[in-house]
Order: structure tokens, then C-alpha cells, then sequence
């Protein structure tokens, strides 16, 4: 079995199938979110933020983007991201928890986190323990829906909804794919829970808050942290919030 990198794997039959479900899936997801700053985390193969009506945009990664850094920390403000997109981002950090630590660190109350992840109880789970888990995606780790709610709730990110896609064989050949593209359209039916991708949709919720006038010369980075090529130039505009 040939063994691909990420970049490689994409552009196989199998990973042009995958993001063929996923690019309308985070078109459709984002473009009814409003705020100020929309932030993606890796990767680039999927333009989450296509269709945000979300002024500032910023790609930040390990490999490629405005930014560069790893998802286990992200060189962000706290409060300061109104709308976060991480693209299997948990199967490949080294601290997936902390990670979505983070995620919860740089949302805004109210912000949203859309993710997507592969499912380890589908026929994609099955061919990472064949694969015995070498290459990509399959050398990633794959957690269940019911775990990553389970972070959420523990990170006070609300869980808003979550959808399963992707009910066909893993197969990469794409006469083969079209021969049992009959399996896709019956899992979809039968058996949505075992689909090979998911989707979730979070929200970061504070309770007994009361907003404050923003300091609208306050940074959005970090102090110390270099920025290249951004689409746009723009200081921060960031709502603090006090508890009471």
C-alpha cells in the first residue's frame, strides 16, 4: 500500500472525494456567522472562511498561512477570535486537549468553533487499523463524537450540533468509488453515525457577564509574534468582559 504525505494525499482520488464534502460543508456553516475576526487552523486544502461575512481574516498553521504556529498554541489574545475553524486539526496535535484549551482561551463569549474530525467507528476507522496506522490521514488520532463533546462541555464550550458525512468505502480509485457509491447513499439512510467524517458546531458560552466599552487599541497577537502577508491590516477590536 502506498504510503502519501498530507499535500499528497489530497490530491489523490480519495482526498479530492473528502474535500469535495467538506469545502459546502464549512461554505454553508460559516456564512451566516458575524463578527470581527475569523481565524483557520491548518489545513489550507479546505478555504474554510470562503464564505464568512466576517471582515479580518487570518490563516494560521505549522506549514503555511499568515501565521505560523501550532494549534496546541495559538499566539492569539484571549477573547479576542469571534469565529474559529479548525479542519482535522485534533487528529494531529501533539496535545489535542490543550488545543482545544486553546480554542476556548481565544474565542469571544458567544464565538463559534467549527471542526471537522474523522470518525474512528466507521470504514475509515477500519482502514487505519489495517493501515496500522502509517501515512496520512491514517497515522492520526481518531477520536469519537462522544469524546470531543465530552472536552467541549469540560472547556465550557456549549456543544451546538454535529453531523456525520462520508458513508462510503475508503477506497482510492475512483472506478471502484463509483461502483460502490450505492453504500454512501444507504449509510447516509441507514447508518448516519457511521460515517467516516464529522462535523461539529460550538459555542463558547459565559454566564452572569456584563460587556464593557472595547479598548480598541489593544493587540490582537501577542506581544513578540511576527505576522506575514495578512489579507487584512487591521488593529484589534476586542470586547473584555468582567464577571460578576
Amino acid at each position: 500500500m502506498q504510503t502519501y504525505t498530507q499535500e499528497a494525499w489530497f490530491e489523490s482520488t480519495l482526498g479530492q472525494s473528502l474535500l469535495d464534502y467538506e469545502q459546502p460543508i464549512y461554505d454553508h456553516a460559516v456564512s451566516d456567522l458575524f463578527g470581527f475576526y475569523a481565524v483557520q487552523i491548518g489545513l489550507p486544502q479546505v478555504d474554510c472562511l470562503k464564505n464568512s461575512r466576517i471582515p479580518h481574516i487570518i490563516i494560521a498553521g505549522n506549514a503555511t498561512g499568515h501565521i505560523r504556529c501550532e494549534s496546541d498554541y495559538l499566539p492569539f489574545a484571549e477573547s479576542s477570535i469571534d469565529l474559529l475553524c479548525m479542519p482535522h486539526a485534533l487528529e494531529f496535535s501533539a496535545n489535542p486537549h490543550q488545543t482545544l484549551r486553546e480554542a476556548a482561551r481565544v474565542l469571544v463569549p458567544e464565538g463559534y468553533l467549527i471542526m471537522t474530525g474523522f470518525n474512528p467507528f466507521s470504514f475509515w476507522g477500519l482502514k487505519r487499523l489495517l493501515r496500522k496506522k502509517k501515512g496520512y490521514p491514517w497515522g492520526g488520532q481518531f477520536f469519537s463524537l462522544l469524546r470531543i463533546k465530552d472536552w467541549l462541555a469540560l472547556l465550557g464550550l456549549e456543544f451546538v450540533q454535529a453531523e456525520f458525512f462520508c458513508h462510503e468505502l475508503p477506497i482510492n480509485n475512483e472506478t471502484w468509488l463509483k461502483r460502490f457509491s450505492i453504500i454512501s447513499k444507504i449509510g447516509a439512510k441507514w447508518w448516519p453515525m457511521m460515517g467516516g467524517q464529522y462535523v461539529i458546531v460550538a459555542k463558547k458560552r459565559v454566564v452572569n457577564i456584563t460587556l464593557l466599552k472595547p479598548k480598541w487599541k489593544q493587540r490582537l497577537l501577542q506581544p513578540g509574534l511576527a505576522v506575514s502577508g495578512q489579507k487584512n491590516k487591521h488593529q484589534t477590536s476586542q470586547n473584555k468582559v468582567k464577571c460578576k
